[in-house]
């Protein structure tokens, strides 16, 4: 079976994912010949996939039941996610049709994990502001007073390998550190104390999320829970666009409620992230209206995009094609029996 040559579509190519998969290709024992597509899978893209035995598909690409049943007519029958992500796919679907879907659970936590705090200090010392000015020559400090990290509590919601990876990168910061996770993990008493979602808003200076998106977690950042936050506390987001409800948030930081927001994921991001659309007129109000805010800080899902993160990426999602084609247990498969 390993001397078929099979024929591997990559939707939403970019540059990075074809030097990492190019380099994966050659470590494979699959027979494999690879075709990328810099744009992405979807119904005006479905046609291409013809005598396509698997396709490969990251975050923003539509994998809904009519993409997978028109993938399934056209002979595909794998899909490999080069993600951790996969609420863009739909498993019951795939499932009836016989389709195997892998994805990449975990992939350098540290990558994430480092953004994130990243992202928090550009934030907190203003830091993207402080850039643009010296650019136009203004070296003026005035409105750019930030605050000290040391002995702030910071709220993690969701402690999976990456929420764990920020709490230990905290931990050297000296914050105090709360967390809510569905399911504890035990190991995460070394460095901090679990609460519930409702207990540990009010407390935080920090909210961190990183939980994955699924219909309890959607929107887990609304109306609601925006009013048990405490006031000027700081809202960072890199794990799921959709775990904020955005309206609600531009209303607090109208409002002055919340202190920023940064953020590397928009749960509109399908038709923005991942293109250059510095000449166009962008449609989003949405996203427009959060880029005129001083105390907000976006990027366009860039959290995992590291060597190291892409090297893994790429070997995982070859060898979850290995499996498949060998027909062995896939550690990664997403269809459960």
């Amino acid at each position: 079976m390993t001397q078929t040559l099979l024929k591997l579509a990559v939707f939403s190519a970019k540059p990075y994912d074809k030097k990492y998969l190019r380099l994966a290709k050659e470590q494979t024992q699959v027979a494999v010949d690879v075709v990328f597509y810099d744009f992405a899978l979807g119904r005006k893209t479905i046609s291409v996939v013809q005598g396509v035995d698997a396709v490969c598909a990251f975050v923003n690409d539509d994998l809904s039941a009519p993409i997978l049943q028109a993938l399934k007519e056209a002979g595909v029958r794998a899909v490999l996610m080069r993600c951790a992500g996969y609420n863009n796919v739909d498993l019951k679907a795939a499932k009836e049709l016989g389709i195997f879907v892998a994805n990449v659970p975990s992939y350098s936590p540290e990558s994430v994990a480092e953004f994130t705090v990243a992202l928090l200090q550009v934030l907190n010392r203003q830091i993207h502001r402080a850039y643009n000015r010296v650019r136009e020559g203004n070296f003026s400090l005035h409105g750019l007073v930030g605050h000290t990290l040391h002995d702030k509590t910071v709220g993690l919601v969701g402690l999976g390998k990456i929420g764990f990876s920020v709490a230990r990168i905290l931990k050297g910061y000296g914050c105090r550190l709360l967390a809510y996770d569905p399911f504890p993990n035990k190991a995460f008493e070394e460095y901090g104390e679990f609460r519930s979602l409702e207990e540990l808003l009010p407390e935080c200076d920090i909210i961190s999320l990183h939980c994955p998106l699924t219909e309890q977690t959607r929107h887990i950042i609304n109306e609601s829970t925006l009013k048990l936050i405490k006031k000027g506390a700081l809202l960072i987001n890199t794990s799921r666009g959709g775990l904020i409800h955005t309206k609600s948030v531009i209303n607090a930081l109208k409002r002055r409620e919340l202190g920023g927001l940064a953020i590397d994921v928009y749960e509109a991001e399908g038709d923005l992230f991942y293109k250059d659309h510095s000449g166009e007129i962008i449609q989003d109000d949405q996203i427009m209206r959060l880029l005129t805010f001083p105390n907000v800080v976006v990027t366009g899902h860039q959290a995992f995009l590291t060597a190291e993160a892409l090297n893994e990426i790429a070997l995982t999602t070859f060898q979850n094609l290995n499996d498949f084609v060998m027909g062995k247990a896939c550690p990664n498969s997403l269809i459960k029996e």
